[in-house]
Protein backbone atom coordinates (compact mmCIF):
# COMPACT_ATOMS: atom_id res chain seq x y z
CA UNK A 1 0.00 0.00 0.00
CA UNK A 2 1.40 3.58 -0.60
CA UNK A 3 1.65 5.91 1.63
CA UNK A 4 -0.62 8.36 -0.42
CA UNK A 5 -3.37 5.52 -0.03
CA UNK A 6 -2.98 5.37 3.94
CA UNK A 7 -3.14 8.77 3.65
CA UNK A 8 -6.20 9.39 2.09
CA UNK A 9 -7.94 6.51 3.71
CA UNK A 10 -7.11 7.88 7.32
CA UNK A 11 -8.30 11.80 6.22
CA UNK A 12 -11.43 9.55 4.86
CA UNK A 13 -11.38 7.88 8.61
CA UNK A 14 -10.84 11.01 10.24
CA UNK A 15 -13.64 12.72 8.84
CA UNK A 16 -15.85 9.97 9.42
CA UNK A 17 -14.98 10.33 12.58
CA UNK A 18 -15.25 14.39 13.02
CA UNK A 19 -18.74 13.80 11.30
CA UNK A 20 -19.43 10.91 13.86
CA UNK A 21 -18.39 13.13 16.67
CA UNK A 22 -20.41 16.63 15.17
CA UNK A 23 -23.52 14.67 14.84
CA UNK A 24 -24.02 12.56 18.09
CA UNK A 25 -20.92 13.16 20.17
CA UNK A 26 -20.83 16.94 20.52
CA UNK A 27 -24.54 17.90 20.57
CA UNK A 28 -24.42 16.49 24.09
CA UNK A 29 -21.90 18.20 25.01
CA UNK A 30 -22.42 21.29 24.04
CA UNK A 31 -25.87 21.13 25.67
CA UNK A 32 -23.80 19.76 29.06
CA UNK A 33 -21.96 22.94 28.38
CA UNK A 34 -24.43 25.60 28.23
CA UNK A 35 -26.88 23.45 30.50
CA UNK A 36 -23.44 24.08 32.91
CA UNK A 37 -23.11 27.96 31.98
CA UNK A 38 -26.64 28.33 32.46
CA UNK A 39 -26.51 27.16 36.17
CA UNK A 40 -23.36 29.58 36.64
CA UNK A 41 -25.19 32.02 35.54
CA UNK A 42 -28.27 31.44 37.49
CA UNK A 43 -25.94 30.75 40.61
CA UNK A 44 -24.15 34.01 40.15
CA UNK A 45 -27.35 35.82 39.23
CA UNK A 46 -28.98 34.18 42.88
CA UNK A 47 -25.87 35.33 44.59
CA UNK A 48 -26.24 39.00 42.98
CA UNK A 49 -30.03 38.82 44.03
CA UNK A 50 -28.43 37.57 47.70
CA UNK A 51 -26.20 40.33 48.14
CA UNK A 52 -29.28 42.81 46.79
CA UNK A 53 -31.45 41.47 49.52
CA UNK A 54 -28.80 41.30 52.13
CA UNK A 55 -27.94 45.14 51.91
CA UNK A 56 -31.56 45.65 51.84
CA UNK A 57 -31.90 43.59 55.28
CA UNK A 58 -28.88 45.13 56.81
CA UNK A 59 -30.79 48.84 55.80
CA UNK A 60 -33.95 47.31 57.22
CA UNK A 61 -31.72 46.41 60.57
CA UNK A 62 -30.21 49.83 60.65
CA UNK A 63 -33.64 51.59 60.42
CA UNK A 64 -34.99 48.86 62.74
CA UNK A 65 -32.09 50.18 65.29
CA UNK A 66 -32.08 53.49 64.71
CA UNK A 67 -36.03 53.43 65.61
CA UNK A 68 -34.80 51.46 68.77
CA UNK A 69 -32.63 53.93 69.63
CA UNK A 70 -34.62 56.73 69.22
CA UNK A 71 -37.05 55.57 70.89
CA UNK A 72 -35.07 54.27 73.95
CA UNK A 73 -33.66 57.45 74.52
CA UNK A 74 -37.41 59.11 74.38
CA UNK A 75 -38.15 56.79 77.02
CA UNK A 76 -35.06 57.74 79.08
CA UNK A 77 -35.97 61.06 78.67
CA UNK A 78 -39.38 60.64 79.94
CA UNK A 79 -38.44 59.00 82.23
CA UNK A 80 -35.48 61.35 83.70
CA UNK A 81 -38.74 63.63 83.32
CA UNK A 82 -41.01 62.00 85.74
CA UNK A 83 -38.20 61.17 88.10
CA UNK A 84 -37.31 65.19 88.80
CA UNK A 85 -41.39 65.46 88.68
CA UNK A 86 -41.47 63.14 91.58
CA UNK A 87 -38.08 64.78 93.38
CA UNK A 88 -39.74 68.51 92.92
CA UNK A 89 -43.16 66.92 94.11
CA UNK A 90 -41.25 65.28 97.39
CA UNK A 91 -39.40 68.10 97.88
CA UNK A 92 -42.75 70.57 97.66
CA UNK A 93 -44.48 68.21 100.07
CA UNK A 94 -41.26 67.83 102.71
CA UNK A 95 -41.22 71.92 102.88
CA UNK A 96 -44.93 71.73 103.15
CA UNK A 97 -45.09 69.13 105.86
CA UNK A 98 -41.75 71.09 107.61
CA UNK A 99 -43.91 74.21 107.75
CA UNK A 100 -47.12 72.71 109.27
CA UNK A 101 -44.65 70.83 111.77
CA UNK A 102 -43.04 74.66 112.62
CA UNK A 103 -46.29 76.19 112.80
CA UNK A 104 -47.63 73.51 114.95
CA UNK A 105 -44.69 74.18 117.12
CA UNK A 106 -44.93 77.41 117.05
CA UNK A 107 -48.44 77.22 118.27
CA UNK A 108 -47.68 74.45 120.82
CA UNK A 109 -44.88 77.16 122.32
CA UNK A 110 -47.33 79.87 122.03
CA UNK A 111 -49.70 77.72 123.70
CA UNK A 112 -46.80 76.84 126.39
CA UNK A 113 -46.09 80.81 126.84
CA UNK A 114 -49.69 81.11 127.81
CA UNK A 115 -49.70 78.42 130.18
CA UNK A 116 -46.55 79.59 131.74
CA UNK A 117 -47.62 82.91 132.33
CA UNK A 118 -51.25 81.83 133.89
CA UNK A 119 -49.33 79.47 136.32
CA UNK A 120 -47.02 82.67 137.22
CA UNK A 121 -49.28 85.20 137.34
CA UNK A 122 -51.00 83.07 139.93
CA UNK A 123 -48.03 82.30 141.68
CA UNK A 124 -47.07 85.80 141.63
CA UNK A 125 -51.00 86.45 142.74
CA UNK A 126 -50.34 84.01 145.83
CA UNK A 127 -46.88 85.39 146.99
CA UNK A 128 -48.66 88.64 146.70
CA UNK A 129 -51.18 87.91 148.79
CA UNK A 130 -48.75 85.88 151.44
CA UNK A 131 -46.56 88.88 151.19
CA UNK A 132 -49.65 91.45 152.14
CA UNK A 133 -50.93 89.06 155.11
CA UNK A 134 -47.35 88.87 156.62
CA UNK A 135 -46.87 92.69 156.42
CA UNK A 136 -50.92 93.77 157.26
CA UNK A 137 -51.18 90.29 159.93
CA UNK A 138 -54.61 91.39 160.13
CA UNK A 139 -57.90 89.49 158.55
CA UNK A 140 -59.34 90.99 155.39
CA UNK A 141 -62.24 90.23 153.74
CA UNK A 142 -62.36 87.43 151.66
CA UNK A 143 -64.19 88.45 148.66
CA UNK A 144 -62.34 91.84 148.82
CA UNK A 145 -59.10 89.49 148.79
CA UNK A 146 -60.26 87.43 145.84
CA UNK A 147 -61.53 90.72 144.03
CA UNK A 148 -57.90 92.12 144.75
CA UNK A 149 -56.50 89.26 143.47
CA UNK A 150 -58.44 88.96 140.53
CA UNK A 151 -57.66 92.65 139.64
CA UNK A 152 -53.67 92.40 140.27
CA UNK A 153 -53.66 88.82 138.13
CA UNK A 154 -55.04 90.63 135.44
CA UNK A 155 -53.08 93.95 135.21
CA UNK A 156 -50.27 91.26 135.56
Amino acid sequence: MSITATLIIQMIVFLILVGFTMKFVWPPIATALDERAKKIADGLAAADKAKADLAAADKRVEQELAKTRNETAALLADAERRAQAIVEEAKSRATEEGNKIIAAARAEAEHQTVKAREVLREQVAALAVRGAEQILRKEVNASVHADLLNRLQTEL
